[in-house]
């Protein structure tokens, strides 16, 4: 398969945006019960977990898309086993890791190709990705990851959410060889 990392990291970034420290996003507090903050999609809890220490707003602020590049690509894009899989499918497992974790990814996936969705892309779950056209596959997950985030019944942000799912739908198909 072909490695579309970059391309799909920033196309992620695009979708993801900046700074953000609203209240009513659940992504903005911590475990432990203080106010966070996301950056480039990337929340604090997840970068204090990155950088094994905690951070702050100030911190925060100044991630760039260099400094965030290598947690993407080992804790969304590697655990997902986005190379393993069909140009425009690896973003879009990708793109709805990043958004919603990698396990519900991993199982949108096996759900659409038809395997037990246990979380954990493997040699099984590759075989059936194998036996669906990368098209069928697309439709599949967008259409699971629109009926997800419906049913999170959040009016403040569906609507971003599924104009999201447009988004990554258009620009996976796009890719496709």
């Amino acid at each position: 398969m072909k490695d579309n990392w970059k391309q799909a990291f920033d196309m992620m970034l695009e979708s993801e945006g900046g700074f953000s420290d609203d209240e009513r996003d659940k992504g903005n507090w911590l475990p432990d019960g203080r106010k966070g903050s996301t950056n480039l999609g990337v929340t604090q809890g997840v970068w204090e977990e990155w950088v094994g220490r905690q951070s702050n707003e100030k911190e925060m602020r100044s991630l760039t898309p260099a400094m965030v590049e290598p947690m993407y690509r080992r804790k969304f894009w590697d655990a997902c086993r986005c190379n393993d899989l069909p140009s425009g499918v690896d973003y879009l497992v990708f793109d709805f890791a990043v958004n919603a974790g990698v396990g519900r990814s991993a199982k949108t996936l096996q759900s659409a190709v038809g395997t037990t969705p246990d979380g954990a892309i493997g040699p099984i779950t590759l075989a059936a990705v194998n036996a669906h056209t990368p098209a069928d596959l697309v439709e599949k997950f967008s259409q699971s990851k629109e009926a997800f985030y419906r049913g999170l019944n959040n009016p403040t942000y569906e609507q971003g959410w599924l104009n999201r799912v447009a988004h990554v739908k258009l620009k996976a198909n796009s890719m496709i060889g």
